[in-house]
């Protein structure tokens, strides 16, 4: 062999040995990836499941409260089963211990005080459970069980508002649920009494020995931090007549102060809008759907397309990867890539032959500079060498006066084939309806602008709030719901997407459900937006048709470099406990006897992940 080609091999081999060395000390200096469910039951003791004349649950923590024992043990015997050799390797499993700030409040005779007695129990089960342990502050709308809600639901300033000034009346699956306040005004009560329960909590954490807090993963913020609307269970997806928040006192007062900052002066304001209004407190929230009611000024309109955005969604199964790209054109002229394989659990569900929730599609049209009049969206779907029409929907831009427009004749895009021809695809356009009329009010932009800075800005709060009680800045994650990844759901009803954030100073952590726990859209928009350490603080694929589905998914987020995924959910409550009644949530029960949503087989996936 040449000498020239012995050392060219030589040197090969040496660079592979390096190679393979640093990703070994890259692996080995990574902390553990973390498996920590959440666990229904933390103080539910052992000795009060044992006694058959203890009926209900609230009976069995009374029961427990009162001779000072907990869930650890139960918990413990749980995660011994997911992980029977202990917490070792690059895969652990530990657990998610949720703390509702509000409900450690008691009434005393000098008013509402923290219960160290409440704080003691949940701080008890952290010690003695030797397993890593994510904990979540709860402090969002479903920390609303404890007796001082009662008292925070009676006075205006805690609760976000409708535009007629009432605070919406929410359930979620049964639960009660409470639209707290996002506006951040330290002496609105709600806020003050979150605020010095989270400090509360935090100084007896820094009081706890160093093994037990060496054992805390992750500190995850109060909750998913977003605007409410009715009709929490299914309404996420509503375009038609929609109701959003806030339109409290305070919070209006906040929007005209923000459009102050934004534009400077009235004039300035004025000429950018096209906008007529003498004084910045003189502008409107916008509420009103023009359709329906009488404005007194154009400004007033809101609907779900006011802020000048109409989806083009739906959803395409294409089980032979027949298409390579889909693309959106009005008009005939092209506008852009739509993206694909967006979540869409409920054709998951609806029809059994698709194996993928990712199936949706979408793209969110900006139509504010299209002259008023009648447009065709078409969606184009490319297939080797051959376009093909996969979707289309005529739509009305109506100018501010609701004037007549030109019916002109709209553009198509020539020569398509019918995309039913390729063979296995099945498609769906759910939006916009057929010549659906839109209306764009610059206000209504900044409006919705403005809310999701409202979240953003009391997420940043409870963040400072956490520093400055001294928890460690670089265990400190976010709670966040990222609505875009379901295509069929309306982000303005959240109005969350600032907080979703790589420069945001907290640690993100993504909620993920369905076809979001293995998406490539979501990491394509983990990418854009440069979120690398993360954390996941509700995870369930929700899927029960194909095999590997659940370890995939794991697997993503071991790639991705996540610090914890928090799977959702395990009990150590005993079925007479729980009731008949099945919902949503229930189904989701990860057990080895549970098929509903293929939590039989997340548990079966969690105890062989776990090997790694």
């Amino acid at each position: 062999m040449p000498l020239l080609l012995v050392n060219k091999l030589r040197f090969a081999s040496l660079a592979l040995l390096a190679a393979m060395a640093f990703n070994a000390n890259a692996q080995s200096s990574r902390p553990p990836f973390v498996i920590a469910p959440t666990v229904e039951g933390m103080f539910l003791c052992d000795e009060a499941v044992a006694q058959p004349q203890v009926r209900s649950i609230d009976e069995a923590y009374a029961y427990c409260r009162q001779r000072k024992l907990d869930g650890a043990p139960a918990i413990s015997r749980l995660l011994d089963k997911l992980e029977p050799s202990g917490p070792q390797g690059s895969v652990q499993v530990g657990y998610t211990a949720t703390l509702q700030l509000l409900g450690l409040y008691r009434a005393t005779a000098k008013g509402w005080a923290i219960d160290p007695a409440r704080v003691e129990e949940f701080l008890g089960v952290i010690s003695k459970v030797q397993r890593p342990v994510v904990i979540y502050f709860s402090a969002d709308h479903f920390d609303s069980m404890g007796p001082i809600t009662g008292e925070l639901r009676r006075d205006p300033r805690n609760l976000m508002q409708l535009r007629d000034g009432k605070p919406l009346e929410l359930n979620y699956f049964g639960y009660r649920i409470m639209p707290y306040t996002l506006v951040t005004d330290a002496e609105i009560p709600v806020n003050k009494y979150r605020r010095d329960a989270l400090t509360y909590v935090a100084q007896r954490i820094k009081k706890l020995p160093k093994a037990v807090q060496g054992r805390i993963v992750a500190y995850t913020l109060a909750g998913e931090l977003h605007h409410m609307f009715p009709d929490f269970e299914s309404g996420m997806g509503a375009y038609q007549d929609i109701q959003v928040t806030d339109y409290s006192p305070a919070s209006v007062t906040g929007f005209r102060q923000w459009l102050r900052t934004r534009y400077r002066s009235i004039e300035q304001f004025n000429a950018q809008t096209g906008l007529s209004y003498a004084s910045f407190d003189a502008v409107p929230a916008p509420s009103k759907n023009i359709r329906k009611e009488k404005l007194t000024s154009f400004g007033e309109h809101y609907d779900a397309f006011a802020d000048g955005t109409l989806p083009i969604a739906g959803w395409l199964w294409d089980p032979n990867k027949a298409i390579q790209q889909l693309d959106l054109y009005v008009d005939g002229r092209h506008i852009g890539p739509v993206p694909r394989g967006l979540n869409r659990l409920d054709v998951y569900r609806a029809e059994a032959s698709v194996t993928s929730p990712n199936t949706g599609f979408r793209f969110d049209l900006d139509f504010s500079g299209l002259r008023p009049g009648r447009h065709l969206a078409q969606v184009v779907a490319t297939s080797s060498d051959s376009r093909y029409k996969l979707a289309e929907a005529e739509f009305v831009v109506v100018p501010r006066d609701q004037g007549r427009v030109a019916s002109a004749r709209t553009v198509e895009v020539p020569s398509l084939k019918n995309a039913k021809a390729l063979p296995g695809v099945r498609s769906w356009l759910d939006m916009p309806k057929p010549l659906q009329d839109v209306y764009f009010n610059p206000l209504a932009r900044d409006w919705n602008q403005y809310r999701e800075s409202q979240v953003y800005a009391f997420l940043s709060d409870f963040h400072q709030w956490a520093l400055k009680a001294g928890l460690p800045a670089e265990k400190l994650y976010s709670h966040q719901i990222v609505p875009n990844v379901n295509a069929s759901w309306n982000p303005q009803l959240f109005a969350a997407g600032q907080t979703l954030n790589g420069s945001a100073p907290w640690k993100q952590g993504l909620n993920m459900y369905g076809g979001a726990t293995d998406s490539a859209w979501l990491r394509d928009f983990m990418a854009r937006s440069k979120i690398t350490d993360y954390g996941v603080p509700e995870f369930n694929p929700q899927q029960w048709k194909s095999d590997g589905t659940h370890l995939a998914a794991m697997q993503s987020h071991y790639d991705a470099g996540a610090r914890f995924i928090s799977p959702y959910y395990f009990s150590v409550v005993p079925d007479r406990f729980k009731g008949g009644a099945e919902h949503g949530v229930n189904r989701m029960e990860l057990r080895p006897d549970n098929p509903k949503d293929g939590s039989d087989r997340f548990y079966q996936a969690i105890t062989d992940y776990a090997k790694k």
